[in-house]
């Protein structure tokens, strides 16, 4: 029986991953489980799975949970350090599924145990990829990429040699405004950004899938994870989101990864890797599909992806600076503070303050510095809110 643990339980990866094990039970021993402020949902899957500990990262929701447990022998903790002793727990494969620059103490915390991590936090890699997957090396432990595109290039490359690989494409669906005039798009409010056409996640992501600032991260996580070179990483909008990535060797052909939108089938690769076991996914009929359809981003309707090609190439501490600065700007987006498209102007005037004042460039890699560029972007990003 494997120990598993589930860090982001109530949101949409960790809900797909507690339905993948509730599916087989007797499979697994739950160890931890960890949410935010949806305490009944945590607390009915902490007993449905039996698991050791749940962890609200909320202490104010400390009581709500003690008293959904009352009775059931499951230990019940509160706040970020309470997450980060669940995840000193030994387990074998721990899934790490927190939103956010939050989750990657947690994720450290396991990888020190030896385990396998499968990473559906971006954030990891985009602040302190090399940190990340140094801790690895220095303990034996494996990490295994969630997020559907890493997940099908890493697929892709599984006998083959990076060397050989020419490009990596990450396709991306467009979001909910990839069909939007783009005069209409600085007036789209948070209901707007808030539905996607084709993936069915939480707001944040959904929100940064439509200005594609989550895949600004993915092209830097695709460094981070696969060591290629920023110029070997390419995008494409590929509105049905079939096919998830492709990787293009130096003979010229492509492998592309192709599946139905749903979390479910990265998530099961990473919980039976290294073997395939059959998943609960739609099998797709190529007839009924008829053709999928690619076309190339606009630079202008999404500056992300620009802004993403400066981080990768001013190094450093850029990606810590920029996923704070993002994160602060989504949070200014959704409490109405500032417009759709200003959330860019924001994290760009971030990045530029940061690194005239020699904060980014061949700064040290260790967790105290991530943190302090991550505290100070987010400071800058405040600041600038009310300027642009």
């Amino acid at each position: 029986m494997r120990r598993v643990s589930i860090f982001g339980a109530t949101g949409s990866i960790g809900q797909n991953t507690v339905d993948l094990i509730k599916r087989a039970p007797d499979d697994y021993d739950v160890v931890a489980l960890t949410g935010g402020g949806n305490i009944a949902q945590l607390a009915r899957d902490a007993k449905d799975l039996r698991a050791e500990v749940a962890v609200t990262c909320y202490p104010e929701k400390l009581p709500q949970l003690r008293a959904a447990l009352a009775g059931t022998g499951i230990e019940v903790a509160a706040g970020d350090a309470a997450i980060a002793e669940a995840a000193a727990r030994p387990a074998d494969w721990v899934m790490s599924a927190i939103v956010g620059a939050a989750g990657l103490v947690p994720g450290l915390e396991a990888l020190k145990q030896g385990t396998t991590l499968a990473l559906a936090n971006k954030e990891s890699l985009v602040t302190a990829g090399p940190l990340l997957m140094g801790t690895a090396r220095t303990h034996g432990a494996t990490v295994l990429p969630v997020d559907s595109e890493h997940s099908a290039v890493f697929q892709g490359l599984i006998g083959e040699d990076i060397a050989a690989v020419e490009r990596i494409i990450i396709t991306a669906s467009g979001g909910a405004f990839r069909d939007w005039p783009l005069e209409a798009i600085a007036s789209a409010t948070v209901a707007d950004a808030s539905s996607h056409p084709n993936w069915d996640m939480g707001q944040r992501i959904t929100i940064d899938s439509a200005s594609m600032f989550n895949k600004s991260l993915e092209l830097i996580e695709t460094k981070e994870f696969f060591g290629v070179k920023p110029d070997q990483i390419e995008t494409v909008v590929h509105p049905e989101s079939l096919i998830h990535a492709l990787v293009g060797f130096n003979d010229g052909a492509l492998m592309a990864h192709v599946g139905p939108p749903d979390m479910r089938h990265a998530i099961g690769f990473a919980l039976h890797w290294p073997e395939r076991k059959h998943l609960p996914v739609d099998r797709l009929d190529l007839a009924a599909i008829a053709q999928l359809t690619f076309r190339a981003p606009d630079d202008a309707r999404y500056p992300a992806l620009r802004l993403a090609r400066d981080v990768m190439e001013i190094g450093g501490m850029a990606g810590a600076a920029f996923n704070g600065a993002k994160e602060k700007a989504l949070d200014l987006f959704i409490g109405e503070k500032i417009g759709f498209l200003e959330m860019a102007q924001v994290v760009e005037g971030v990045l530029n303050r940061m690194d005239q004042q020699n904060c980014l460039r061949n700064a040290a890699t260790d967790l105290d510095t991530v943190q302090a560029a991550d505290h100070m972007a987010r400071k800058i990003a405040q600041e600038l809110s009310a300027t642009v």
